[in-house]
């Protein structure tokens, strides 16, 4: 399995938004899609980390440079007060 995860400040009062979008990648069907997980953090609720997991690194990157996902990633960019950091690789836990 492959994946990322996201680490970004979100803007205030942009979680409905963000949520909405996750709920439309998800509703896509993406090919070898698996998983999303989306965290509020205690430290700072401002702060929001999503793992995203994808069955190979093939499918994750067929996805990653799809128009679609490019223009829903500009729309999820917006949603945060800088660039949210990106930490893709491979998931080595559950075998």
């Amino acid at each position: 399995m492959y994946g990322t995860i996201l680490r970004g400040q979100l803007k205030p009062g942009a979680e409905v938004e963000l949520l909405d979008l996750v709920d439309e990648f998800v509703a896509r069907r993406v090919p070898g899609f698996v998983a999303q997980y989306t965290y509020r953090m205690d430290v700072d609720p401002n702060v929001y980390m999503t793992a995203v997991i994808f069955e190979s690194k093939d499918a994750y990157f067929a996805n990653a440079n799809s128009p679609d996902q490019d223009a829903l990633y500009q729309r999820l960019a917006a949603l945060f007060a800088s660039e949210p950091e990106w930490h893709d690789g491979e998931i080595v836990y559950p075998r």
